[in-house]
């Protein structure tokens, strides 16, 4: 199993405004800081706020904040919003569709993946990190 970009991208994101500390962050920061393009990053954010993630501030200091406490955003909950699909495979056009037993593997290792992610919040992955500020901090200095 791999994330998408997107979903990977959302919770750099993700990681980026738990370590400010509630502080608003342009997107230009965090663009900046990962090295991705601008507006890709805006369309992860905009989903990210759509979601409940994150709240975004309007005007000439504005940006965007998580909009709840780190220990309350569920990884889980983020890769679904994320990335929207229902399963592993596609098999919908699939000759041998429901009689390969494929489906029902891929299901159950879907939900294993997605156990795992369920455990763990924001927090967790913050307090796991605790040299990502200073790292994110290089990064910056050196784009």
């Amino acid at each position: 199993m791999q994330l998408t970009r997107y979903a990977d991208y959302a919770l750099r994101v993700l990681l980026y405004l738990g370590k400010k500390d509630g502080d608003v962050c342009p997107i230009r920061d965090i663009s900046t800081a990962y090295g991705i393009s601008h507006n890709h990053l805006t369309k992860v954010v905009h989903e990210l706020g759509r979601a409940g993630f994150i709240s975004s501030v309007r005007g000439r200091f504005g940006g965007v904040l998580l909009s709840r406490d780190a220990a309350q955003i569920n990884l889980g909950d983020v890769f679904r919003a994320m990335e929207k699909q229902d399963g592993l495979a596609e098999c919908g056009t699939c000759p041998i569709a429901g009689g390969c037993g494929l489906q029902n593997v891929l299901d159950e290792a879907l939900a294993a993946f997605m156990g795992v992610l369920n455990r763990y919040s924001l927090r967790d992955m913050l307090d796991q990190s605790p040299h990502i500020e200073q790292m994110l901090d290089m990064l910056s200095a050196n784009n």
